[in-house]
């Protein structure tokens, strides 16, 4: 019981953490059916994240597949000049000057919407304003002291943090867009809802067919139920 009380206060450490800083994690809108968000998504990964991030267990060839699209099509949209079809979603970064210029070597984002949620990801894409006491000249509503700069500011722009003095403590209550990117507020939700997508789609790229599948498993399982419940009924029927 001790042991389950434990566990229970470490899961309740991030919540009390996040609380703190006023800011609620925004809502996602994936839809793993859409295939041009995915479509989309993809190239914006390709262009703004594969730089320092990979998706090892991606292939170009699982987009074209998986989305209905074209290889060559997925070649000249998505992937980067001179990828093939079949090479993996890999970034040219190399891990030691990675860590040397960031202070530690950027993650595989193949499993990071499993690990961290679809609503994390977005409001950390969308959580970037400007602190001057970091190297990188930003910070992060829900990531504090990251070390990663902001991927995305030239289409989000720049934001400051709008902060309020709660119980003697400094808390961000939200942020406010000091300098317009090439991106509408309404375009960059959009952007950022795709770019989510396409990670949770590489996070388990089998997902719509296996929730697919799932009612006749379902179906499955009580048919048989049924037939091993007769069954057992005869076989027992003598036994007294």
């Amino acid at each position: 019981m001790k042991k389950i009380l434990q566990i229970c206060l470490l899961l309740l450490v991030p919540l009390g953490a996040f609380a703190s800083a006023g800011i609620e994690l925004e809502d996602a809108d994936i839809d793993l059916t859409d295939h041009k968000s995915l479509e989309n998504g993809a190239h914006l990964y390709v262009q703004y994240c594969l730089g320092c991030h990979s998706t090892k267990y991606i292939r170009y060839l699982n987009l074209a597949d998986d989305f209905n699209i074209d290889q060559q099509e997925i070649l000249k949209k998505v992937a980067p000049e001179g990828a093939g079809i079949y090479d993996k979603m890999l970034t040219a970064m190399n891990g030691h000057d990675a860590k040397k210029w960031f202070g530690t070597t950027p993650p595989d984002l193949s499993l990071i919407a499993r690990s961290r949620g679809e609503d994390w990801l977005v409001s950390y894409l969308k959580g970037f304003y400007q602190d001057s006491s970091k190297k990188t000249g930003v910070n992060n509503t829900v990531f504090p002291d990251v070390a990663m700069p902001n991927p995305l500011w030239q289409l989000q722009g720049e934001q400051k943090a709008i902060v309020k003095t709660i119980d003697d403590r400094e808390v961000i209550t939200g942020l406010v867009i000091t300098e317009a990117g090439a991106m509408t507020t309404k375009q960059f939700d959009k952007a950022v809802n795709d770019i989510v997508a396409f990670l949770v789609y590489a996070g388990e790229p089998a997902q719509v067919q296996r929730q697919s599948m799932g009612k006749y498993v379902l179906l499955f399982i009580l048919m048989f139920g049924i037939i091993a419940y007769l069954l057992k009924k005869e076989y027992w029927k003598d036994v007294h």
